[in-house]
């Protein structure tokens, strides 16, 4: 695959993960989709390292990585709040954790 099928995945990946934020209510689902953004981030900018044959896009990528595990790992101590303070979850809920 070459440069334009990296390009082409990756922007598909984002674009279902925008589509995913902003369609779906459940917060499970919207961090799942802002995860897919992160991996397209990531995906393009090691295509793009790849591309012009810069080795620090390695590292540019584990830090992607690293910012959406930390994304995640906070919006699921979120996400288990919101669980047992009500039964239910919705995006539109994250009002009450206000302080």
């Amino acid at each position: 695959m070459g440069i334009e099928g990296y390009v082409i995945v990756s922007a598909v990946l984002f674009v279902l993960g925008v589509t995913g934020v902003l369609v779906r209510r459940s917060p499970l689902v919207m961090l799942m989709a802002i995860e897919l953004m992160w991996g397209a981030a990531a995906l393009l900018v090691l295509t793009f390292g790849r591309l012009f044959g810069y080795m620090d896009a390695h590292v540019f990528a584990f830090m992607i990585i690293v910012v959406g595990a930390a994304e995640a790992a906070i919006g699921l101590a979120l996400i288990v709040q919101m669980f047992r303070t009500k039964e239910a979850a919705d995006v539109d809920d994250v009002r009450a954790l206000r302080g």
